[in-house]
């Protein structure tokens, strides 16, 4: 590698670990209750700026492609300048945009903020998990990992009622005004305690061709999986999206191959470690994308009302938080390995039974259970010990960028796949048990890829 850095390392039972704790937590907590607030102010700026619902979809679609944009470019800052700026310069952003939206007096405003705010997002979750990597020692990092997993079940609990009280009360403003005191405290004890990490930069540009051919594939790859075939135009676009998206990632491999610090150093693919950790973290974002749809199985097998739709969740929120912060304290034991194994055999059984309404209520509650555990196993941070361990110490930010690509890829993958087999079977209760019995042959097929990876060594006497 054309970098290096020096490793840093904060003593077992230093103060300074657990701050250091706090500050990545709650950054990661921050951006992730974002994203849960979201659906439930919908309403309320669409009665404000006077949109219809297609417009105010692109609240969450600007947010989602900037984030994914700009999390290579993040990671690849990291490992060039060091972790503290831009993990700091990250929740900047965030808040910036946060402040944009609260002061937003019409809706272009609002989505230029939304779409700050995604670049700092983009850059807060590997950097951290980074972090993580580069400061504490393999015995915490998995505890660790695992609590910083866990934030977004979290924030899908507290995210949706925080929402409704702040939006009742004061006002849908105030849902990110909330985030500029929280994002000053964060920034305040980064300063402090995250450590300076030095680096050693190679002489060498900055890729900016490779940057460009990586923001170009990612928007044409989030276009053309995101943009179904439901209008003449979309007929036209759709295919042209997808053709783009392969030719500009064949550009960007012969691109990469030849710059001396590459944004996506192509060598990482050759560990068969990392391969099947990325090919398995795309389907963990599979697996997060079927959670959207459990709502509609809900309202259509057992006449659950639409408001009352996400409760019938609770279960698999729930555990969804408890599985991450178990497997995070099982991991450095058990191994990345058999805990992946187990999330996705959870996985594949929960989708498996969601994809058979005709059990009844109960049985589906199970369903969700299942699922659940199986998602916080898998976001527990299994696969990001695995880049943590096999990717070198100065790519360990770009590595963890990665995950978080092919995690979005995959969720994206998964609302496209779901929703065209329901559509394309008319929208019934059949057409969403076809989707997810596909879903769970879809996580039979990651399971049976997990044993691929390697087996926890053991430790020395």
């Amino acid at each position: 590698m054309s970098q290096q850095q020096t490793p840093i390392s904060l003593p077992d039972g230093d103060p300074a670990q657990s701050r250091l704790v706090k500050v990545l937590f709650v950054g990661v907590f921050m951006a992730a209750l974002d994203s849960a607030i979201v659906g439930p102010v919908l309403p309320a700026l669409i009665a404000v700026f006077g949109i219809d619902n297609r417009t105010a979809g692109l609240i969450t679609t600007v947010f989602s492609l900037s984030s994914l944009c700009s999390t290579a470019l993040m990671a690849y800052f990291s490992d060039r300048h060091g972790r503290r700026p831009v993990y700091l310069a990250s929740v900047a952003l965030f808040a910036i945009g946060s402040l944009i939206i609260a002061a937003a007096p019409d809706f272009d405003t609002l989505l230029v903020g939304r779409a700050i705010q995604g670049i700092g997002a983009g850059g807060i979750a590997p950097v951290a998990s980074a972090v993580i990597g580069d400061v504490f020692t393999a015995e915490r990092r998995g505890r660790i990992l695992g609590l910083v997993g866990a934030t977004h079940g979290m924030a899908f609990v507290l995210g949706p009622p925080l929402a409704t009280v702040l939006t009742s009360t004061l006002g849908w403003r105030w849902l990110f005004l909330v985030n500029i005191p929280v994002a000053l405290v964060v920034l305040w004890w980064g300063a402090l305690s995250l450590p300076s990490q030095r680096t050693r930069a190679a002489p060498g540009h900055i890729d900016l061709a490779g940057i460009t051919c990586t923001l170009l594939f990612l928007l044409c790859l989030v276009l053309g999986i995101s943009r179904l075939p439901d209008s003449a135009t979309a007929m036209v676009l759709w295919p042209w999206f997808l053709a783009a998206s392969g030719a500009l990632l064949v550009a960007l491999v012969v691109i990469e191959k030849h710059q001396a610090q590459p944004l996506i150093p192509i060598e990482l693919f050759a560990n068969r470690q990392l391969a099947f950790a990325y090919v398995l973290t795309l389907g963990v974002g599979f697996s997060m994308g079927g959670i959207v749809f459990l709502t509609t199985i809900a309202t259509l097998a057992y006449g659950v009302s639409v408001e009352s739709a996400g409760l019938a969740l609770l279960p698999l929120v729930l555990c969804s938080m408890v599985g991450s912060m178990a497997a995070g304290r099982l991991l450095n034991r058990l191994g990345a390995r058999s805990m992946v194994i187990f999330g996705f055999g959870m996985l594949t059984l929960g989708y498996l039974q969601s994809a058979m309404p005709q059990t009844g209520f109960t049985a589906f509650l199970i369903a969700t259970v299942l699922v659940g555990i199986g998602v916080g196993v898998v976001v527990s941070g299994a696969l990001r010990t695995i880049a943590i361990d096999e990717a070198p110490p100065a790519q360990r930010g770009t590595a963890q960028g990665l995950i978080n690509i092919f995690n979005a890829v995959g969720t994206l993958l998964a609302v496209t796949c779901i929703s065209a087999i329901a559509d394309f079977e008319g929208g019934e209760l059949t057409a969403f048990s076809h989707a997810y019995l596909a879903l769970a042959l879809s996580m039979l097929v990651m399971l049976l890829m997990a044993f691929g990876l390697k087996k926890k060594s053991p430790k020395p006497a």
